[in-house]
């Protein structure tokens, strides 16, 4: 993949989850008033987003890039599907983020 500004958020994000890092995770790739939405829940802010990111990765164990398998790319947006491995298994993540001055203001997300 080229090195697009889509394409850096897309990396950066998942070394921060690889690393674990959830203070820069969410205080670099989430506006003050950003939101996880999924269908099961929606969560708003930097305070609440870390206690969901430090839950989700207690859960979840690691997160292991197996492959992106479709990307796309705006001027003010990214949409990806990935499969990951994780201590529960390999899975297929869906994700959408609308950015704004490169930081998400809505992050649309699922797995299968």
């Amino acid at each position: 993949m080229a090195r697009t500004p889509g394409k850096q958020f897309y990396e950066e994000q998942l070394d921060y989850l690889a690393a674990r890092d959830i203070d820069g995770l969410v205080d670099n790739h989430y506006a003050e008033g950003g939101s996880i939405i999924a269908f099961d829940f929606v969560i708003t802010g930097r305070a609440a987003l870390k206690q969901h990111f430090q839950q989700y990765l207690e859960m979840l164990g690691y997160i292991k890039l197996k492959s992106t398998d479709k990307f796309r790319e705006t001027e003010d947006s990214i949409f990806f599907e990935a499969t990951v491995e994780t201590k529960l298994g390999v899975v297929q993540v869906y994700d959408a983020f609308v950015l704004k001055d490169g930081k998400a203001t809505h992050h649309f997300t699922g797995l299968k």
